[in-house]
């Protein structure tokens, strides 16, 4: 079992998924990318330095704003799991207390 988790932690990127947005979008920043997404900055910086992961929330707010699938959004996050773990309370807080 630790083997799968470092095994998705190696994949895990989600600098990739974000720089797809930003491009798909034809945005110039993170900046705009939050804007589009309707949450605060300082969370795309804290998903890109892995102090918060991309919720199911966060993609779904994503593929709203993209038209991307969620399972194409997934892939480039490198997240092949079937399911997702329930979020800790700081992390909805985080995303949910920023979200306008």
């Amino acid at each position: 079992m630790a083997h799968q988790d470092n095994a998705f932690a190696d994949s895990y990127n989600p600098d990739r998924l974000l720089d797809t947005l930003v491009e798909k979008l034809a945005l110039e920043s993170d900046a705009e990318l939050a804007r589009e997404l309707k949450v605060a900055r300082p969370i795309l910086g804290m998903i890109r330095r892995r102090e918060l992961g991309v919720s199911a929330s966060m993609l779904m707010w994503m593929h709203e704003a993209s038209g991307m699938a969620v399972r194409d959004l997934r892939n480039l996050l490198g997240d092949r799991r079937g399911r997702y773990r329930p979020l800790r309370a700081g992390d909805y807080a985080a995303i949910v207390g920023l979200r306008k």
